[in-house]
């Protein structure tokens, strides 16, 4: 019988529900307070690593069978790798106008909050601008994306899809990356103090919830994690691009 996780680990869980909420408490609280940390200190090394803890979680828990049944395979469909990563800018620009109708350049605007992460200098040569876009941009399109799918999308769906099915499970691994993304805007460091913006918070966190059921949508389609991977990769990219030349 083939099983999803190596032996050391299938002694002390099953590959089930509780295992998937095991990975999610170890992993996305210290995330959450890591960032938080960040947004006041201003300093960001930790947040590369917790990608990298991120997407090598499979490869630690999980079998070969196990890595595959969570999509860690080559995709059947390449079409679908083309019409992720469409879809993913599509969704980054309307995520743009959506939070310019509704709230202009305050801070209440997620892209705006997150934007002042990157610390783009007013007075930028627009050569030095774009070298800067391209180096967020191939840090956006790596690190977040492939060890956000690879855990999100990847082992903790396929753990929860085992014992409640996949369409609860969608819900519960989404619910999860949302709520996760509070730390990225939603309770906000602003003038060396902390506030909450409740309405652009449920907006985001519904967002990013919309968002995670889009990656799995494609990981589907594409019957691997890298759909998922290249449809977050172009969200963070239509992000990027407009934090750096249409705010």
């Amino acid at each position: 019988m083939d099983r999803e996780l190596k032996s050391f680990w299938s002694r002390l869980f099953d590959f089930n529900w509780k295992f998937g909420l095991f990975l999610i408490l170890i992993l996305c609280i210290p995330r959450f307070i890591l960032v938080l940390n960040a947004n006041s200190s201003g300093n960001y090394g930790f947040i590369g690593l917790i990608m990298m803890i991120s997407a090598i979680v499979p490869f630690v828990f999980l079998t070969k069978y196990g890595r595959k049944e969570i999509g860690i395979t080559k995709p059947r469909n390449f079409k679908w790798l083309f019409i992720a990563f469409v879809c993913g800018l599509i969704a980054s620009i309307l995520l743009y106008f959506f939070g310019q109708i509704l709230y202009g350049n305050s801070y209440q605007n997620w892209y705006q909050y997150i934007g002042k992460s990157y610390k783009i200098p007013e007075t930028i040569t627009q050569s030095d601008k774009n070298i800067m876009f391209a180096i967020m941009a191939i840090t956006g399109m790596t690190f977040s994306p492939i060890g956000e799918e690879l855990f999100f999308r990847g082992i903790v769906h396929s753990s929860f899809a085992k014992s409640i099915g996949e369409k609860r499970a969608s819900i519960v691994d989404s619910s999860a990356f949302g709520l996760t993304h509070i730390s990225h805007f939603g309770l906000i460091f602003i003038n060396d103090k902390w506030d909450f913006f409740t309405i652009p918070t449920i907006i985001w966190v519904t967002s990013m919830f919309l968002v995670s059921l889009l990656f799995l949508t494609f990981r589907k389609k594409s019957d691997s994690i890298l759909g998922a991977i290249i449809c977050h990769s172009a969200f963070n990219l239509g992000m990027i691009f407009c934090i750096f030349y249409l705010l």
